[in-house]
């Protein structure tokens, strides 16, 4: 109908302003030779220093190890413990399954220096256990090296966020799908590849897509643990360009635009794989999901899944709460280390609460903003017959294009370009819109993979009795989409948390979040101070999955 076609023609207006003005002021800044505020000048000179810089191929391809292996680690733990929690009569399954839930949206910063407090090579409490029982002579783990920065990946995000995908895929699988494979002959692992894998293949192509390009743009940890010993990445060699004296934005920005070049590659690979398949796994007459018995295996998985679930959240966050009592960040030797004086300096300044305010402001308008956009976006791409949902689909992913700080850049751009976004700058709305753009990809494409799970049964049944679009939309595809919906709105509160590189640029005195006052610690190497703003920021991460949690939020739909 007209009115669909225009608005859905709205929807694609929006999201290209806000996605392509922003990218094609990073490219077009990429030949602009000149420092900013010269008068411009334009050539190739910034391409030119951007592959020609000391140690630009070493950090290409430490980049891509470090993704790949992360993928390979995280694909295969992943679908073992999704299957476990989803598929088997394992106990506390629920519990289980949201820990993995904080493993992902507790902050990556506060993480790391938690476990650095545990696997430093000279101060590091493991270590130094181990040299005292006399089971090494030496340092035996070191948390700054390739292995420790895909230790800290897996348990800080990536395996949180693969289990919170694949196991509601598995768990809206029609179970006399494998009973019908299990007669007809096949065997356990026959059903598994030629049955289950194929009709998760939405989930595990996009959450394999997502982990890949999070792993191309990740920055925070890799800093901390990286550059120290010389390890760069692709986003640390960009922080190291945008940081010269002058900045080196031309060569910073061309080489953005060759993640974005990689980043339509994996959008063109993930539409060839899930764009022509029928994945549809909840339709109107429901499904069976009877749990497997797993025997006299079932307290070993159980306690397995235990073990790897606080390993990758409780053990990080008490270090990291024992790091708030130290006199000396990292200095357990020396008297009388422990103290209650940085938890009294913290909570005496007046910046901390304004941070804590701003922080959730930010993150509740983000969230509320993105359930609703993000929806409409995954609709139409998935469920509408509009002629511009490939382009709507590929604008959808483009803001992970580039390292967050130079989304910063763009934004920052675009903003004081367009005189209508003048009145709001430098206040938390402008933060929000950053906020929103930045999740973008997540939760539209967490959204798009739930819904090619809905049959079209279920939308014609509506149609039939006299539904419009609008009615079948509320009252039949929200009431599904609501677990996913709640966990995207999640999603952006906790982004406004802990994202430090998309609002670093943006944010000013009087709308610093608590990811921005935990930076301006830890730059100022008052780390005391930086991990109690990383317990509280953890401590609001943790009260909002709760919230979630009971409110019913979750990654799928649910027979």
């Amino acid at each position: 109908m007209n009115w669909q076609f225009l608005w859905m023609s709205l929807l694609l207006l929006v999201v290209a302003f806000v996605v392509i003005t922003p990218l094609t002021l990073m490219f077009v800044s990429s030949f602009q030779i000149t420092e900013p505020g010269e008068p411009a000048a334009w050539g190739i000179e910034g391409w030119r220093v951007a592959f020609t810089a000391p140690g630009m191929l070493s950090a290409m391809w430490n980049t891509a190890a470090l993704a790949i292996v992360r993928q390979i680690f995280a694909l295969v733990i992943g679908v073992i413990v999704a299957w476990l929690l989803a598929r088997t009569d394992i106990p506390m399954k629920g519990t289980l399954e949201f820990l993995f839930w904080l493993s992902f949206f507790l902050p990556a910063l506060p993480i790391t220096m938690g476990w650095i407090l545990f696997l430093d090579p000279k101060f590091g409490i493991l270590n130094q256990w181990l040299v005292s029982l006399g089971v090494a002579s030496g340092p035996v783990f070191d948390i700054y090296s390739f292995w420790g920065i895909i230790w800290v990946h897996l348990t800080a995000t990536t395996l949180g966020i693969r289990v919170m995908l694949l196991t509601p895929a598995f768990a809206n699988l029609d179970a006399t799908i494998e009973e019908a494979s299990q007669i007809a002959g096949a065997s356990s692992l026959g059903t598994l590849f030629r049955i289950v894998v194929p009709i998760m293949m939405p989930a595990i192509v996009v959450s394999s897509i997502l982990g890949l390009i999070r792993s191309l743009e990740s920055f925070e940890i890799e800093l901390l643990l990286g550059v120290p010993v010389g390890f760069h990445v692709y986003s640390t060699k960009i922080h190291e360009l945008v940081t010269y004296e002058p900045p080196q934005l031309a060569a910073a920005t061309a080489l953005s635009s060759v993640f974005l070049g990689i980043l339509m590659l994996l959008v063109v690979m993930q539409r060839h794989l899930i764009g022509k398949r029928s994945y549809t796994t909840v339709t109107g007459r429901g499904f069976s999901a009877r749990p497997l018995a797993l025997g006299r295996w079932k307290y070993p998985a159980f306690a397995l899944v235990l073990l790897l679930a606080l390993t990758i959240t409780i053990v990080p966050a008490i270090f990291l709460v024992m790091g708030t009592f130290m006199k000396l960040f990292g200095f357990f030797n020396i008297p009388d280390p422990w103290t209650l004086e940085n938890w009294r300096q913290a909570l005496r300044d007046p910046v901390l609460l304004r941070s804590l305010w701003n922080t959730v402001v930010i993150g509740l308008g983000a969230g509320a903003v993105g359930v609703i956009f993000y929806s409409f976006i995954a609709y139409v791409i998935v469920k509408s017959r509009f002629g511009g949902r490939f382009f709507l689909d590929f604008l959808s992913w483009l803001p992970w294009a580039i390292p967050g700080i130079l989304l910063g850049v763009a934004l920052l751009w675009t903003f004081l370009e367009f005189r209508i976004f003048l009145p709001i700058y430098g206040t938390l709305y402008i933060l929000m819109i950053a906020m929103v753009i930045k999740s973008m990809p997540l939760g539209a494409q967490l959204l798009k993979s739930v819904l090619m799970q809905l049959g079209n049964d279920l939308e014609e049944a509506s149609t039939v009795c006299g539904g419009s679009w609008l009615q079948t939309y509320r009252r039949v595809i929200l009431p599904l989409l609501t677990p996913a919906l709640i966990t995207i709105g999640l999603i952006g509160f906790i982004s406004a948390a802990r994202d430090i590189s998309t609002v670093v640029l943006l944010g000013t005195s009087r709308t610093r979040t608590l990811s921005l006052l935990m930076l301006d610690f830890a730059v100022g190497a008052e780390f005391e101070k930086a991990t109690v703003v990383a317990v509280i920021t953890v401590v609001v991460v943790v009260v909002a999955a709760l919230i979630s949690r009971m409110l019913g939020g979750n990654i799928g739909l649910r027979g």
